[in-house]
């Protein structure tokens, strides 16, 4: 028997154990239980645990790399309930420590000199160890004190049979099981390959360490720890030491005079600039990550998994703050539809309801009013429910939000998130009506007309061969053919009136960009210029689209 098909066995047989035959048979791995398939359903019955914990027991069982798996989807609050969500929450990263002289060999043999000779001192206690790493606290020889992450032996060639064992098993699940299907899990499982394969990679954790420490050179109150590049490869990785008190130990905290309340504040700002500012936040701010050093700085720690909001995210974001803010759930429900990855059919008119009575626990409530946890969670049960699945970095964002926000309760029981979101929220906001972003929806709309006007021949020459073959005759009168030159030229006035609009915004854009000191002589009568003939075309737009879309007489 192949170390394949023993995973797979083993595999199988742990599904079993824990009452998850039903899963084990829809991926696939029922015939590699020749003997249990009678117990495959039932074996978890006398044991004292839920559905949710017999999962996270099952995944600790299968080792490093199911372990990751449960991580990653304690963050997918748009595809499990919060009982799985919690439980998986859960999910420890521990293993037993290598032996410290297996350690040094590795170390010694990806930077190609002694222990001894790299570091002053090198302890032989790993602070910590866990399923890919383990770290041990060394001193340079210029007394600076350094953390070494050494990735232990084997972990690569073990993750990468259970990830072609994922990709396989996902493969026949979405063939035979609905809800894979829906849920995409072959995607699911191609993007936590490409996550967990960068967390592998300790070059990446130490690039994505220096871009937090670029985004915050600036800021005083945070601290990332500098890398050590001589001493690092892509399985060994030093950084600088950050030693302080945990964020949660709030008896050290106030022994130390931190003011806890004012920490809040100032973690959940550093939190937000991430999203906000930068783009690019770090993915697990949980306890153990956040240092606060005697002199009040906040030091964060392990880079491995982070998430990034692009331009495109970024507008989808802008929309979809925008369309909370409305006063109708239609702009919202497009706005969900538009963000999901997996574009199914949804019974609009249930949906609209629904967020129609979603809207209303908010409506008059400004976003500092709001406590942004019971918000993001009432909204996550919505998309479960309509099976409306995220991009990755959105349900990290939102945990991460879930997150800082509960940590900010814990520090301070009055804090309030919504305030620190809310000149971030009006930024978002102010910055998808800029001209340059109108500007660029109305390029993007000259496009796509552009485009189906060229398909149209394409489209008629089709229609007309299918007319030809089938002998179907069409009898065209006069008042229609009228009607219908008549609708066409007012589409051809609307597309002019929107390039028109869309070059007009460039210019006001492009002027704000190019010459600030003009543009600040000049903002107040080209903003109203600017929103006179954009609202004037807006106007024309609507009126030419309602008498469109009337009937002729």
């Amino acid at each position: 028997m192949t170390n394949r098909t023993k995973r797979y066995r083993q595999i199988g047989e742990v599904l079993a154990k824990h009452g998850l035959g039903y899963v084990a048979s829809v991926v696939g791995l029922g015939r590699w239980l020749p003997f249990h398939h009678g117990m495959l359903g039932h074996a978890r019955r006398d044991l004292p645990y839920t559905t949710p914990e017999h999962l996270r027991l099952a995944l600790e069982e299968l080792g490093p790399t199911f372990i990751k798996l449960g991580q990653l989807l304690s963050t997918r609050s748009d595809l499990l309930p919060p009982a799985y969500l919690g439980e998986l929450s859960k999910l420890q990263d521990g293993a037993p420590p290598v032996a410290t002289t297996v350690i040094r060999a590795l170390i010694e043999q990806e930077l190609g000199a002694p222990v001894e000779k790299l570091f002053n001192v090198f302890e032989s206690e790993p602070l910590a160890s866990a399923s890919i790493g383990q770290a041990h606290a060394a001193t340079l020889h210029d007394g600076t004190s350094v953390v070494v992450k050494v990735r232990r032996p084997d972990v690569i060639a073990n993750i990468e049979t259970d990830l072609e064992i994922l990709q396989n098993v996902a493969t026949q699940a979405s063939r035979h099981w609905e809800a894979a299907a829906d849920y995409n899990l072959t995607g699911l499982v191609s993007e936590f390959a490409h996550t967990l394969r960068d967390e592998l990679d300790y070059l990446q954790e130490g690039r994505n360490a220096e871009r937090f420490a670029h985004n915050f050179t600036s800021n005083p109150d945070v601290h990332i720890p500098r890398v050590f590049w001589p001493t690092t490869t892509s399985r060994v990785l030093t950084l600088e030491r950050i030693v302080g008190t945990k964020v949660d130990d709030l008896d050290a905290l106030d022994r130390a005079g931190i003011n806890r309340e004012e920490l809040a504040k100032r973690a959940a700002g550093a939190a937000v600039a991430m999203v906000f500012d930068h783009g690019f936040f770090h993915a697990d701010p949980h306890p153990g990550n956040l240092f606060i050093e005697s002199d009040g700085r906040i030091g964060l720690i392990d880079f491995g998994m982070v998430g990034e909001i692009n331009d495109a995210l970024r507008q989808q974001l802008g929309t979809l703050l925008i369309a909370l803010t409305s006063r109708t759930a239609d702009p919202l429900a497009d706005a969900l539809l538009e963000l999901s990855v997996v574009k199914r059919t949804v019974d609009l008119d249930r949906l609209n309801a629904d967020l129609t009575e979603f809207m209303s626990l908010y409506q008059g409530r400004s976003i500092g009013e709001v406590a942004v946890g019971p918000l993001i969670r009432r909204l996550l049960a919505l998309l479960r429910t309509y099976h409306l699945q995220l991009p990755r970095d959105v349900p990290l964002l939102l945990k991460f939000l879930l997150m800082i926000e509960g940590m900010g309760v814990q520090l301070d029981p009055q804090f309030n998130l919504g305030e620190v979101l809310k000149p971030y929220a009006l930024r978002l906001a102010r910055a998808h009506f800029s001209p340059e972003a109108l500007a660029k929806l109305f390029a993007r709309s000259g496009r796509d007309a552009a485009e189906l006007a060229l398909d149209i021949p394409t489209y008629l020459r089709r229609l007309l061969k299918e007319i030809d073959a089938s002998g179907v005759e069409i009898g065209v009168r006069a008042a229609d053919l009228d009607s219908t030159l008549s609708r066409i030229e007012r589409i051809g006035n609307r597309l002019v009136a929107g390039m028109i609009a869309a070059a007009l915004i460039k210019a006001i854009a492009e002027l704000t960009e190019g010459d600030t000191k003009r543009w600040s002589t000049w903002e107040g009568p080209l903003m109203r210029v600017g929103l006179a003939t954009t609202s004037a075309l807006t106007a024309y737009l609507a009126w030419t689209a309602r008498r469109t879309g009337s009937p002729s007489r």
